[in-house]
């Protein structure tokens, strides 16, 4: 897969800033490469398999964890990546790492730290990563952290887009010293986008979250596949699927529905994607960085669907995404799920 011409705004491992700390380079892998390497044997990424993506782990064994969600997310990044002649390395290596700083008991669990730690300056998990990877990792004699490339790093902190509007935010004044004229010495253009492979990292979440909530949330008996038969984007695709396939049981319709999903989501950020880097010019990394907008992203209409699908309701309530759940938390949650705050329905 590596081996498909780049196109002009991907990067490139030879080109690399490098590391906060030199390091020879490896004889058998770029850069990016040996930054993903570091993330999987790192402690913070094991630590991720007992923590909960949205539904409690212990409930069944084929409940995604923040673990698999982490995987789920890497091997769709890279295949956006890859047919966007991107490097997969880099996109895979953010994907890895987005979530190595949450918190156990998904985001009711950051939640509650944010206001345990209120008095202790707050918590963001996106700055505990980013902490993860530069400090709290201890594995090597000669430094601190995993000292992984510039463009991983960027990645890490900035993949959901420039974040020196919240330099000022207490939680986020571990990232501060990493701006231009920092103590750090090693700025990362925090006002400003991150690459492409990381944008797709950032994508990628989405895209996987949407799914699985989906899958594990049938799974959890929180609602029906025919709850979902009138939701835009799962609605269709639930139809299509009991077309092709008359008599198909519940379990792989359900199966075969969330892949269809996937395919389409992908298809659609592959396309708006083509159409910004088109229509925006985009000839070069220092083009994505100093653009006005994200570059990797969905389209208005899949935008809009994506909403509809997250807050439908149907007997009662389906909101089973993390951003929805968080808004319409009002404290108490089901037997299965440790974000949302309806009653389960089994």
């Amino acid at each position: 897969m590596s081996q498909t011409p780049r196109a002009a705004y991907a990067e490139l491992p030879e080109l690399t800033k490098g590391r906060r700390f030199f390091e020879p380079p490896s004889r058998t892998r770029t850069p990016f490469a040996r930054d993903r390497d570091r993330i999987i044997h790192a402690t913070a990424f094991r630590r991720l398999k007992e923590k909960t993506q949205v539904f409690v782990a212990h409930e069944g064994d084929h409940y995604r964890t923040r673990l698999t969600h982490s995987l789920e997310v890497a091997q769709i990044a890279r295949s956006l990546a890859h047919a966007l002649r991107l490097d997969d390395d880099l996109a895979e290596t953010v994907a890895l790492a987005h979530d190595l700083g949450h918190p156990p008991f998904a985001h009711a669990g950051e939640d509650e730290l944010v206001i345990q730690m209120a008095e202790f300056g707050g918590f963001d998990h996106n700055v505990q990563s980013f902490r993860v990877v530069t400090e709290l990792e201890k594995r090597y004699p000669q430094f601190e952290g995993l000292n992984l490339s510039w463009e991983t790093v960027e990645g890490v902190i900035k993949h959901n887009g420039p974040v020196a509007h919240r330099l000022d935010e207490p939680a986020w004044s571990v990232v501060r010293p990493y701006r231009q004229g920092g103590e750090a010495d090693w700025d990362l253009g925090l006002g400003t986008f991150a690459s492409l492979e990381a944008q797709c990292a950032a994508i990628a979440d989405d895209i996987a979250y949407n799914n699985h909530d989906v899958d594990d949330g049938v799974q959890a008996g929180l609602f029906t596949l025919r709850d979902l038969d009138q939701v835009p984007l799962i609605g269709p695709i639930l139809a299509e699927v009991r077309r092709d396939w008359p008599g198909i049981d519940e379990r792989m319709l359900r199966i075969e529905a969330v892949r269809r999903m996937i395919g389409v989501m992908v298809e659609d950020v592959l396309a708006e994607t083509a159409r910004r880097i088109e229509d925006d010019r985009v000839g070069s990394t220092e083009d994505v960085r100093l653009a006005k907008r994200t570059m990797v992203d969905f389209s208005r209409s899949m935008h809009a669907d994506r909403r509809c699908c997250a807050s439908s309701c149907s007997n009662g309530c389906i909101a089973t995404t993390a951003s929805t759940a968080r808004e319409a938390r009002r404290g108490g949650y089901c037997r299965s799920c440790s974000s949302c705050s309806w009653p389960s329905r089994r």
